[in-house]
């Protein structure tokens, strides 16, 4: 039945479309055969005229001779003549056949000739009408009229008729026919594979048939997919809000409790030596923001280099330490570099090659090969470091960053069935750049050692893929983001990092804005009622703090009634500071910080508060919850959590967010006011709509964002991560079974 209404809706359609061409056809036949009849009529009355004029002449110079109409009765023995008349030159009728219609003058006859169709219609059907003159030598003597036999026209035409008709007739039911055979074998493809991509494939795993004409439904369901399972998510509101309970039940559901190791550079916690003892800090990084709510939540063991100066007085014979200080969810376990090594792997190969190379701040990356071999050695301590951790064949494995391009790949050269998800927590450049680096194929090899291959954003996943499909040998499913190399196989998703939402306990520890609005003028020495606005990063020349100085430096000369009444402060945690790189910036901040309030500065008054120096999380709470704006101008970031951070800190759902259209945030905070921090004149404008923005607007933007930060917050994040894995898992035990499909749709997204 259903196919049946599929072909009527070809058919009904050809069916009328035939029935109209037919009878627009046929009536343009008979109005053309009309015309080329008459036209061969017209000949053949002249010549006949012609014929018979000398004739005519003569016997009208008798007009009581009976030649002339024995040479009417002549001519009309033709079966097409009906009659003839002859009218004088002044119209009168001078001779006419027997069957020559008693009413027609020679007036009317001559005005039907003139017609494009000269027909008429006489007692014996329609006749053809043709006035012709008839000549001698002294001039025209007369005219005579020809009535030609229409009928065997309309004979002819009724042929034509039928014979067009069958022929439209007869192409009407070959098309017909044709068209029900083509519905019917697409109606069936169509269904077959409308079914194959309910199953999920063609979605999450190649169709076992492919169908070319699917492949456009395909992406457009997983597009859909995605957006309803956000809408769920969404619509879903508090119940599914992710949460440390949530994370450690997934774990233990999916991946059956799982032990968790976490490799990274950088620490959670540095112990440092002081003069009144051993302090504990936590050092500015994204990543340790990020990743220690999820160890927190999960336990297990974190390998990191152990930086502090008092680290080693605090561990135990193997190393460990329980963190956090005080709390004891997990194990810190630290790996001891000399200073060839931390010079060499971390600030010569790790952040004056890998770094400048990922990020596009144009920086020249260098590339030395006693780096390259100190960066491969730590790679393979931390890579031992993790089998002597692991307390099962099969544990999972986080490796964090560029730090540690080579170590996937050594682990499951150790562990082959280790579940390993490397994050690539900053960007990854496309193929040409990337071709700048001398051991290419080493770190694309020894990242395709992941089981789970992570970036912040598709575009980076995209840039990964174009790079490995230039520089290595590889098998790449383009439509489902896996790599095959060696036989083994790598998603390679993106995964857009977050923050731990602050929940109830924490924020409650908050002061008032008012009273943080307070505490910072106090101890910065701002006046209570000038505008704040804030810029927290690490020391980096890719976190645009030179462009946010000229920015600031800009407004205040586009509109000088902001001096006095307006303060940016720029915290710029000290980072990588044996760097030539970063000492020189640093320095170079500091002048122009000097130079913009030297000029637009006065005794009580600096425009710019540069505060190169460490603080910890609770002066940066109040930092954020004291200001009016907060600037994040990165020239080129994977993520960047300072905004997040930010947003997390808003609860009165005021202060505006600046955002870098190169941050990978922006794909994310869409109500950020979006900037380019290399053209000046528009982060300017920015700063000042920022600062003029009414309130009920700044309320409306901070409140979506925090709903929307709220819902993802870093335990999705990590959840997703562990979904993914366990669907892998599955897929590799069970590998009929569509594990994928599980995956994208879980209730667990």
């Amino acid at each position: 039945m259903n196919t049946l209404r599929l072909q009527l809706r070809f058919l009904v359609p050809l069916v009328v479309t035939l029935v109209a061409a037919a009878y627009l056809a046929l009536s343009l036949m008979d109005r053309l055969t009309l015309r080329w009849f008459s036209r061969d009529l017209d000949l053949r009355g002249t010549l006949v005229a012609d014929a018979l004029s000398d004739s005519i002449a003569q016997a009208l110079a008798d007009p009581l001779d009976g030649r002339l109409q024995a040479l009417f009765n002549r001519t009309l023995q033709d079966e097409r003549l009906v009659a003839i008349g002859l009218c004088s030159v002044d119209g009168r009728l001078l001779r006419r056949s027997a069957a020559f219609p008693v009413s027609l003058t020679c007036s009317e006859a001559l005005q039907a000739a003139a017609h494009a169709d000269p027909m008429l219609r006489i007692e014996g059907g329609p006749v053809h009408v043709g006035m012709y003159p008839v000549n001698e030598e002294s001039g025209r003597v007369a005219d005579l009229v020809l009535l030609h036999d229409l009928s065997f026209i309309e004979r002819r035409s009724q042929d034509t008729r039928r014979y067009l008709i069958i022929l439209i007739a007869a192409l009407g039911a070959t098309i017909a026919m044709i068209t029900v055979v083509v519905a019917q074998l697409s109606w069936r493809g169509w269904v077959s594979g409308a079914r194959a991509l309910l199953r999920g494939e063609g979605l999450l795993r190649p169709l076992l048939h492919p169908t070319p004409e699917l492949a456009p439904l395909a992406a457009d369901l997983r597009t859909r997919l995605r957006d309803l399972e956000d809408e769920f998510r969404r619509a879903q509101g508090p119940e599914t809000e992710w949460s440390p309970d949530r994370l450690r039940s997934l774990l233990r559901t999916q991946l059956r409790g799982d032990e968790i190791i976490v490799v990274s550079n950088r620490e959670p916690y540095i112990h440092e030596q002081t003069s009144g003892g051993i302090v504990v800090k936590r050092p500015a990084s994204g990543l340790v923001t990020a990743v220690e709510p999820v160890m927190r939540a999960c336990s297990g063991t974190w390998i990191a280099h152990g930086s502090g100066s008092a680290d080693a007085q605090v561990v135990d014979a193997h190393d460990h330490v329980l963190a956090p200080p005080g709390r004891d969810e997990y194990t810190l376990r630290r790996i001891w570099l000399s200073v060839d090594e931390e010079r060499g792997y971390y600030y010569g190969f790790a952040n004056e090659g890998i770094w400048p190379l990922c990020h596009v701040a144009h920086v020249r990356p260098v590339f030395r090969e006693s780096d390259w071999d100190l960066y491969r050695q730590v790679n393979q301590r931390f890579a031992d470091a993790v089998v002597s951790e692991a307390r099962s064949e099969d544990p999972v494995v986080l490796v964090q960053d560029y730090h540690f391009a080579l170590s996937p790949a050594m682990i499951r050269a150790r562990l082959p069935r280790a579940s390993i998800l490397s994050f690539w927590h900053i960007p990854w450049p496309n193929p040409e750049s990337f071709g700048i680096c001398p051991w290419r194929r080493e770190i694309l090899i020894g990242l395709l050692g992941s089981t789970i291959l992570g970036f912040q954003t598709r575009f980076h996943c995209k840039n990964f893929i174009e790079t490995v499909d230039r520089y290595l040998e590889a098998r790449i499913e383009h439509e489902h983001s896996t790599i095959s190399f060696h036989d083994e196989d790598t998603l390679v998703e993106n995964y857009p990092i977050s923050i731990e939402w602050p929940g109830a306990v924490s924020s409650s520890a908050w002061s008032p804005i008012e009273q943080c609005r307070r505490n910072v003028a106090e101890r910065l020495g701002v006046a209570p009622d000038q505008k704040l606005a804030v810029g927290i990063d690490r020391l980096d020349y890719t976190k645009g703090i030179l462009e946010r100085l000229h920015a600031v430096e800009r407004l205040l000369e586009m509109s000088p009634e902001w001096t006095g009444r307006f303060v940016f402060v720029q915290v710029a945690a000290p980072s990588r500071s044996s760097l030539d790189e970063y000492r020189s910036f640093q320095e170079r901040l500091q002048q122009v910080t000097d130079r913009i309030n030297q000029r637009f500065g006065g005794a009580d008054y600096r425009p710019i508060l540069l505060l190169a120096e460490h603080h910890e999380r609770d002066a940066l709470t109040e930092l954020y919850r004291a200001a009016d704006v907060c600037l994040v101008t990165s020239l080129h970031d994977g993520m960047n959590l300072v905004c997040k951070e930010f947003i997390a800190a808003r609860d009165d759902e005021q202060g505006v967010l600046i955002l870098s259209r190169f941050a990978g945030a922006s794909h994310e905070l869409v109500d950020a006011l979006d900037v380019n921090p290399y053209d000046t004149e528009a982060l300017a404008d920015a700063i000042h709509r920022a600062l003029e923005m009414p309130p009920e607007e700044r309320r409306a933007r901070m409140a979506r964002m925090r709903s929307y930060l709220r819902e993802h917050n870093i335990y999705r994040w990590a959840g997703n991560l562990i979904s993914d894995l366990a669907a892998v898992r599955l897929e590799v035990a069970e590998p009929s079974r569509p594990a994928r499909v599980e995956r994208e749709l879980a209730v667990t997204r």
